[in-house]
Order: structure tokens, then sequence, then C-alpha cells
């Protein structure tokens, strides 16, 4: 394919891409689930397993092999973005709050965790058949655990402003916890994959010690140097955009290049970007690289999608499914429901709400499921089968929410996490450090 009509065929997917998750989204909204739902159906919809079968090879000419390299750089530059709003948006104040924060975020990490581990040495025999072939050893096990964990922050706070529950106690704690299970799921997935892929103890000690130097470098030197840079008269009439973008990105291929994924990069990027004064992210860093990457998102639920081969699903791996999805499903809210109710002493209807907020996974667990993916930890069958139960589980939120939901109280605010609300109301003026 030449060049030429190697960007017609780019051009065309990225118009059919951007295109669906905007039909998906609003068909999602009007099914009162989040819209975000309905991007991540992209994937599987423009995937060989629906459009594949679509007549006349229609799928192979809108999405041919030669293009493939294109549109999966074109995803790894969106996560970047995105995920360097998020690490910029993550309150680290937050693992200091409160009793009933700290109950919810400990209980609804670690117990979830347990269950996941717990599965792969009660079945290893059916893991293995579905994993085909690759080891199901202490890091397939540490990862089947971090991947039964994880809660979907942004997904999270889009489903509690479309609920109504912006405000409510349960939506608050459960926001907060989830924030802070961000902050401990990340880390873990890192100490997962470094030297995994050797195996070696040596590699895993070397590996651990080169990421444990660049992120004392990130924190010790470079945010210093940002927040001098910043402090300086007239340095944001420079623009501010670029700035953050060459930091997520240079900082994206420095984990990438340490045998890291370009995504830890990207969060540790934007945890070290200094805040305002007030400690709110700055809008002017925010906003542009939240809306790039949230704009060509769709790109990385399409390519996640084409990874998801349905066919290739056997009878046997049904019996796995389903514990998987109890596992996922109890996990987070029998963890959650318990912690909220002797941290807070909330009631048990709001109790049990907070475990089913904490059960939304969605964009957050297809990132952790990408990463194993390429990182050879798990493999196309198991990321299938783990697909279909983000999507359960995400699905699941909905109806789940509003036979418990409360109305929010009249002078709450609305949910800090999507980072809209709060820093545009926020004093431009002034760098934290």
């Amino acid at each position: 394919m030449s060049t030429d009509s190697m960007i017609t065929h780019v051009v065309a997917a990225l118009a059919v891409v951007i295109t669906a998750a905007w039909a998906l989204g609003a068909a999602a909204r009007r099914l009162r689930q989040p819209p975000v739902m309905g991007q991540l159906l992209v994937g599987v919809a423009l995937g060989p397993s629906l459009f594949g079968l679509a007549p006349g090879g229609i799928r192979e000419t809108l999405f041919p092999d030669e293009i493939t390299p294109v549109l999966s750089a074109l995803a790894q530059v969106a996560l970047v973005l995105f995920l360097f709003a998020v690490g910029y948006e993550l309150d680290l104040g937050r693992l200091r709050q409160r009793r009933a924060v700290t109950a919810v975020s400990l209980s609804g990490f670690v117990f979830p965790m347990l269950i996941g581990a717990a599965l792969v040495v009660l079945l290893p025999g059916s893991f293995r058949a579905a994993n085909g072939g690759l080891p199901v050893d202490t890091t397939f096990a540490l990862y089947m655990a971090v991947a039964l964990s994880v809660t979907a922050v942004p997904v999270l706070a889009g489903i509690i402003r479309d609920q109504g529950l912006a405000g409510s106690r349960p939506a608050t704690i459960a926001l907060a916890a989830a924030g802070v299970i961000d902050v401990l799921s990340w880390p873990v997935l890192a100490v997962c994959l470094i030297g995994g892929g050797e195996g070696s103890l040596s590699g895993w000690f070397t590996g651990m010690a080169l990421t444990a130097a660049y992120v004392l470098f990130m924190v010790l030197v470079v945010r210093r140097a940002l927040v001098r840079w910043l402090r300086r008269p007239g340095a944001l009439s420079a623009d501010p955009v670029t700035v953050a973008a060459v930091l997520a990105l240079a900082s994206a291929w420095a984990t990438s290049a340490l045998g890291l994924h370009v995504i830890f990069g990207a969060l540790l990027a934007g945890v070290v970007m200094p805040r305002q004064s007030d400690g709110v992210p700055d809008t002017r860093f925010l906003r542009p690289l939240q809306e790039t990457g949230g704009l060509l998102l769709p790109v990385f639920f399409t390519v996640s999608g084409m990874s998801v081969e349905l066919d290739t699903l056997h009878a046997s791996d049904l019996p796995l499914l389903a514990v998987l999805c109890v596992a996922a499903v109890v996990g987070k809210v029998v963890a959650g429901t318990l912690s909220a109710r002797a941290g807070s002493r909330l009631p048990w209807r709001d109790s049990v709400l907070v475990g089913v907020l904490l059960n939304t996974r969605g964009l957050t667990e297809l990132i952790v499921l990408n990463v194993g993916l390429q990182a050879q930890v798990i493999g196309s069958r198991l990321y299938a089968l783990l697909v279909v139960v983000a999507l359960f589980t995400t699905l699941l939120a909905g109806p789940l929410i509003r036979p418990l939901r409360r109305p929010a109280a009249p002078s709450a605010q609305a949910c800090p996490r999507d980072g809209t609300d709060r820093a545009g109301d926020a004093d431009p003026a002034g760098v934290r450090s």
C-alpha cells in the first residue's frame, strides 16, 4: 500500500470510528447508561467478531491490516494524553482522608485482589486452557489480582453525574475511594510487569531499581524545575499545552524504554505536574489534553476491539467466564458494602450503593487488559473473556444503582473527579509546589 493510500484509509477509518463512538455514546445515554459504555462497545462492534461478519469484505476494505500499526500508534498517543490528565487530577491527599475513605479504598482494593489470586490457585487448569499456552505463574496471579481490583474512575464520575448522585455521601466516599484504588493499582501493575518477560530475579531487581530511580528523578528534579519555571513572570504566556504534551510524551517514552508501558510514564507526568496554589489542576494544562485524548480514545477502543475474537471462545470457557463475573461483582460489592458500613456507619442501603459504584470497571479495566495482552501475560482468549467481564460489570452499574439512589443534597458540589466544574471556577493565579 502506498503512503497516499494509507493516509486515505487512516483518515476514513478515523471518521468512521469517531462517528460510531458518538452515535453509540448517544444511544447509551438514552438507555440510561454512561456514554463511555457505548464507546467501549464501538471496539467490539467494529472488530472481527461483529463487523468482520459483514458481507463483501467491508471491514477488510475499511480497516486493512496495513493501517493497524498507524491506528495502534494513535491509540497509544490518545492514552498518553488522556492518562496524563487522569494523573494530573489524582488527588494524593485522599490517601490521608478520613477513616471511611481509607477503609473503603483498602478493602475495595485488597479483597478483590485476594479473590483474583485465589481463583488462579483454585482453577489453574481453566486459566491455562484459556491463556493460550502462556504461563500461569506468580506474575500471572498478581496480574489477575490487579485486573479484578481496579475501578474506572472516569466512568464512575460520569455514572454518578448521570444518575443524579453528585454530592451524596455514598457517591463522595466511592469516588474518593476509587481515586485511592487508582493510586494503588498502577504501581502494583508496574511491579507485576517489571522483569516479567525474562522471568529473571536479577532482571526484576534491575527493573525495579531503574524505575524507582526514574520516579525519584521526576519527583525531585522535574517537578521542582516545573515549579520554578511556572513561577517565572510570563511563563504561562508561552504555550502551556506544549509543555504538558512534551512532558507526557517524554515520560511515556522513558517508561517504555524501561520495559514498562507508556501509560505509567503518562500517569507519573500528570502526578508531578504542579497544581495551582489552592491545589486545583490548572485548566490551561488540563482541558486541551483531556479533550484531545478524549477525542482520540475511540481509536483505542477500536484497536482493543480488534483483539477481541469472540469466535475463538469455546463452550468450556463459559464456566470460567461465569466465575470471573461473579467474583468481580462480589469482590467489589461485598468489600465496599461492609467497609462503608463499618467505617462510616452508613445505612445498609447507602453502604450497598458504595459497593455497587466501586464495581464500575470500563475504561481502566480495558487499559489494564491491553497492557497484559501486549506484555504477553494473558492470551487472546483470556483477553476476550476479561473484556466481556469489564463490559458486564459496567453495564450492571446503572440497573443496580437506580433502586438504591437517594436525591443529592441541594448545596452539594458536582463530582470533582471529572475536573471540569471545580477546576473551571478556580483562580488561575499561583502554582502549588
